[in-house]
């Protein structure tokens, strides 16, 4: 099977890789906003969407919060890119003669011990591959571009040092999107459930609302809060925790917090990414 996956950003980005690296084979369209993937996958435009979610180190990534739960879409997967920044400069190009590096901000802030030693003055970009876009644009061998090998391999660039990044586990986690939900079967192992919810304006209402994960043995691997349209008072909470709603436990869970919510949607249920089960089992 074979189909269009659509990204944020230009060609040679992060996303671009992890779309590559999720569905080999498929074709990968680059879209200048999450707004816009989206709606490519609205529009049947693309099958899916890869859409990042949060990073190891950088935390979330608030648009996509804001975005899903009225994007009209569903989350059917999950995936783990590994982020592996380059330093990219043009054919001839030496460490030597380098004395400015071109990315997005985050990346630059993941290099800092490699600006140092080699003394380069950060030049902030939109994004990575953006910059090595521009760079491939700009006949000079005084500047260079922190991004990806794909990007190199995008836009002809050569790659003078590998693996560049502060921390070696420089990881960004992906929504995989659709326009209808991927249901597991109920007895299915290893799978995640997304989902929004608004709490009713009582007291303690998110610990009351909470307590069903707990009573029932569900495990909550994420909780972020968010505004709704600037209001304080106006919070709306993102989900992910293990098991299909189905499943007695968590179904159970569900009802309990549908109980205690002014709101709930499930945003969709998906296989784990081994990624996951291989922190989990270090965790243990």
């Amino acid at each position: 099977m074979s189909g269009v996956i659509a990204f944020q950003g230009v060609p040679g980005a992060y996303s671009d890789l992890a779309c590559r690296s999720a569905y080999p084979g498929w074709t990968t369209l680059p879209c200048p906003s999450f707004e816009a993937a989206m709606e490519a996958v609205r529009e049947a435009r693309a099958d899916l969407a890869m859409l990042p979610c949060e990073n190891s180190l950088a935390g979330r990534v608030p648009d996509i919060h804001r975005l899903l739960p009225d994007s009209g879409l569903f989350t059917v997967g999950e995936h783990y890119q590994r982020v592996e920044h380059c330093l990219l400069a043009h054919k001839g190009a030496t460490l030597a003669g380098l004395k400015r590096a071109h990315s997005h901000p985050v990346a630059l802030g993941q290099v800092l011990k490699l600006l140092r030693e080699r003394g380069l003055e950060p030049v902030i970009e939109a994004d990575t591959a953006g910059a090595a876009k521009l760079l491939a644009e700009r006949p000079s061998l005084e500047d260079a571009a922190i991004a990806s090998s794909l990007a190199a391999e995008t836009y002809g660039l050569e790659i003078l040092l590998h693996n560049v990044e502060d921390e070696a586990h420089n990881t960004t986690r992906f929504y995989v999107m659709a326009r209808a939900p991927r249901m597991p079967a109920v007895e299915a192992m290893n799978t995640v459930t997304t989902f929004v919810f608004r709490v009713r304006n009582i007291p303690a209402a998110l610990y009351k609302a909470l307590g069903g994960f707990a009573t029932n043995g569900v495990n909550m691997t994420k909780l972020e809060s968010y505004m709704l349209d600037g209001h304080f008072t106006a919070t709306q909470f993102l989900c992910d925790v293990d098991g299909h709603p189905d499943h007695p436990p968590l179904k159970r869970a569900l009802e309990e917090l549908a109980f205690f919510s002014r709101e709930l949607r499930v945003l969709g249920s998906y296989p784990a990414h081994p990624y996951r089960m291989g922190q989990a089992a270090q965790a243990d």
